[in-house]
């Protein structure tokens, strides 16, 4: 059953990002404004087909420790293309650090870039910083609740990466505390997988941290990740997580 509705979420994603990509035609031309919701729409479609689907849910502890509105930092886990989703639906304004080479899929890449989110140049070390320092200045002053996934690409499920500089650099520049969070959300939806397994990802918002040295910072953070994972399994371990969880509202 499970290849079956992995296939069959394949099918309805694939339709659907087609059906919208051709939909935001008219948005980019002549509706800029509404290209946030639009693409936050798009993530509710995907997120709800998930579910009813492959029947994949999800919960998040911690929520209430993010501020409901303005400007902040959240240095997330990355194991999966949904940990890119969820929050297009969980924060008002939220802006998401990717990939320059994604800005130039055919479709979606313009409507990510009117979309607000954050395209960083991958070349040298310096050019990227300056970038990513540059659209984290936009972000902010726009009120964005910025997503960074310091890992620098998806790790599989199990697996530990320590963070990159990038998310110190930019808490330094702005001042911003950064709110570190985990997931497994890899046991569900593999790093680039088709399969889809049945069950309830677990998202944890950390306590806030902060401190003037990059080292300290990377070191909080990953300290942090490390003590999310652990709850996260003790809640398994509790089996307090239902398959068809109702925490998610996608």
């Amino acid at each position: 059953m499970v290849i079956i509705r992995s296939l069959i979420f394949l099918i309805y994603s694939t339709s659907l990002t087609l059906l919208m990509g051709l939909g935001a035609l008219p948005v980019r031309v002549a509706f800029r404004n509404a290209a946030l919701g639009y693409a936050r729409l798009w993530c509710r479609l995907l997120l709800a087909g998930l579910r009813v689907i492959c029947h994949t849910d999800y919960r998040i502890e911690g929520l209430e420790k993010l501020p409901t509105d303005g400007p902040l930092l959240i240095a997330s886990r990355h194991q999966s293309a949904f940990d890119t989703l969820v929050w297009m639906v969980r924060l008002p304004l939220p802006a998401y650090v990717m990939k320059e080479e994604l800005a130039r899929i055919p479709l979606v890449g313009p409507m990510l870039l009117l979309t607000g989110m954050m395209p960083v140049e991958r070349g040298g070390a310096a050019k990227a910083m300056r970038s990513l320092l540059r659209e984290t200045d936009q972000a902010v002053r726009s009120g964005r609740q910025i997503i960074i996934f310091p890992e620098g690409t998806r790790v599989v499920y199990g697996e530990t990466v320590a963070p990159k500089p990038g998310v110190a650099a930019m808490a330094k520049h702005t001042g911003l505390p950064v709110w570190p969070v985990t997931t497994d959300s890899g046991k569900y939806w593999g790093r680039s997988a088709f399969l889809k397994r049945p069950g309830t990802i677990s998202i944890v918002v950390c306590d806030p941290v902060e401190s003037p040295d990059r080292a300290a910072l990377l070191e909080q953070i990953a300290k942090a990740w490390k003590e999310g994972d652990e709850r996260i399994r003790q809640v398994a371990d509790r089996g307090a997580v239902s398959p068809f969880s109702t925490a998610s509202k996608s």
